[in-house]
């Protein structure tokens, strides 16, 4: 009898153990190229991938549960309705205390996106061929001219130099203007008459106007035009259309620096916002930033600076959920096994 009782009891627990195994996992996820989203009907990404790496191992099923907003997504998985998620989620403590995480996925961490016209750095080359300098230059001529002509007009009878027709006197008088201005003049070509003396002062206080233009608008484009007009790193974000996601750990972080931005509720706002060109710089996780700048936004956006805030991305469980366990073991057999590189390989290349 005792030996019916517990085979009834061994068959009761296969039966519950194969129930188990083939009861279907809700997994939810959000649109994050190139960890989560849908082409031609087809659950594509890193994340997608690695997910069904898991289930192969593991003997699951489970179904795909896309939700629009990244809270959402977590929502399901602390009120439980979802038995895991998996996106590019980021593993923080505020985070470990409401819900559980696997080990480490994938390393990220923050960066920023600029318009790719903004990651140019200014040159010489457009200090030379800018509008500014270009009326400069024709303002110095001007003043050489007219102020040449003018010595003419009082030192044609006084200065031997000066005793042409009008006709013939436009370029001496210019040239000697010239000489003044670059040489300090020449003493047998001093003027003589109280006027031309007078002229003569004008013309060198005002050569330092015409000098000084120079090197003014050259120094302001490669010194002063690189500090205010180009983002290079967190420190350039002040002052900026900054925008991000909001509560994510990019905003977080903005927050704590004290830098004003704009918070999107998705990431489809942000960069919509970003490609009508509302936006200076977007800062957010750096996978999904360069992959829209070398997709999507190839053209129009540039990545710029490093790296910072190094994170790791997680499965996200409920808390105390018993498939942690699971998922660790089986993330280590695909770590080791190559399967993990394989699919690392497949949406970023060989890893540094």
């Amino acid at each position: 009898m005792k030996r019916v009782l517990f085979a009834l009891i061994c068959l009761t627990f296969a039966i519950l153990a194969r129930q188990s195994q083939a009861q279907t996992l809700t997994v939810t996820t959000v649109t994050r190229p190139p960890f989560s989203y849908v082409e031609d009907g087809v659950q594509e990404g890193f994340s997608m991938d690695l997910l069904q790496a898991l289930a192969e191992s593991l003997n699951w099923d489970f179904a795909v549960e896309r939700v629009g907003a990244f809270g959402d997504m977590l929502g399901a998985v602390q009120d439980g309705s979802a038995d895991l998620a998996i996106a590019n989620i980021s593993i923080t403590a505020l985070r470990e205390t409401q819900m559980d995480f696997s080990q480490p996925i994938f390393e990220a961490g923050l960066q920023i996106m600029v318009p790719s016209d903004a990651a140019r750095r200014p040159s010489l080359l457009q200090a030379l061929l800018s509008a500014e300098l270009f009326i400069a230059i024709g303002l110095a001529f001007a003043i050489l001219l007219g102020g040449g002509m003018l010595m003419w007009s009082f030192e044609r009878r006084s200065q031997p130099y000066f005793d042409r027709k009008l006709n013939e006197a436009w370029f001496p008088s210019f040239w000697w203007a010239l000489n003044l201005v670059v040489n300090g003049g020449f003493e047998e070509r001093m003027p003589r008459t109280p006027f031309g003396r007078m002229l003569g002062v004008v013309l060198v206080v005002s050569s330092l106007f015409i000098v000084s233009v120079f090197t003014a608008r050259i120094t302001s484009v490669m010194t002063v035009d690189a500090i205010t007009g180009n983002v290079n790193s967190i420190n350039d974000l002040y002052g900026k259309q900054v925008g991000t996601i909001s509560d994510s750990t990019a905003a977080n972080f903005l927050n704590r620096r004290e830098i004003e931005f704009s918070g999107y509720p998705g990431l489809d706002a942000l960069l919509t916002a970003f490609t009508n060109e509302e936006l200076d710089a977007v800062v957010f996780d750096a996978p999904i930033l360069s992959y829209f700048a070398s997709h999507e936004g190839r053209k129009i956006a540039s990545m710029t600076g490093g790296v910072f805030l190094r994170e790791n991305y997680g499965i996200a469980f409920p808390t105390g959920s018993p498939l942690v366990e699971d998922v660790n073991q089986a993330l280590l057999s695909l770590r080791e096994d190559g399967t993990y590189d394989e699919i690392y390989r497949k949406w970023f290349g060989v890893r540094n």
